[in-house]
């Protein structure tokens, strides 16, 4: 790959990938080396990528695997509490309790509504993505709607 195409692969892919490790680790911090980690990594990598599609899911496949790795290490430091974290600006307070809701959620449900609502990947793609059932993404879906549903629902009457 040449430092042309890394560049414009940089500024294209940079904040899918961070959303990405941030839904899954959690942390600012880590999704940070997250992002340095998976573009170290196209840097490096001797194979052709066919087009700008194929080099999105790649980073998608990267990025996700990197955080599987980061999750099972025994080094893994101890996820601060999200109160501690850097949150992102939000424009309406509603927007940042849905944030704190979904981070608030299991890493395979975080993992699988990133990619749905914010990547536009459909089931079918998530499943490859992640290697499971088509039927086990539908289920996390499910849950995860069920789970937010359910928490915003609390908040909202506690209003």
């Amino acid at each position: 790959m040449d430092k042309l195409s890394f560049t414009r692969a940089v500024e294209t892919y940079q904040d899918m990938v961070y959303r990405v490790a941030l839904h899954s680790l959690a942390s600012p911090q880590d999704a940070d080396d997250a992002v340095q980690e998976v573009f170290l990594r196209l840097f490096g990598y001797g194979g052709e990528l066919a087009g700008e599609e194929h080099l999105r899911r790649w980073l998608l496949r990267v990025t996700v695997n990197y955080c599987k790795d980061v999750l099972k290490s025994p080094w893994r430091r101890r996820r601060a509490p999200l109160e501690e974290a850097a949150l992102p600006a939000f424009q309406a307070p509603e927007e940042q309790g849905l944030y704190e809701a979904v981070m608030a959620l299991p890493e395979k449900y975080r993992t699988v509504l990133d990619l749905f609502y914010y990547e536009e990947l459909s089931v079918k793609e998530i499943a490859e993505l992640l290697r499971l059932d088509p039927s086990a993404v539908t289920t996390r879906l499910s849950r995860a709607r069920a789970r937010l549903k359910s928490e915003l629902k609390e908040v909202w009457q506690d209003e």
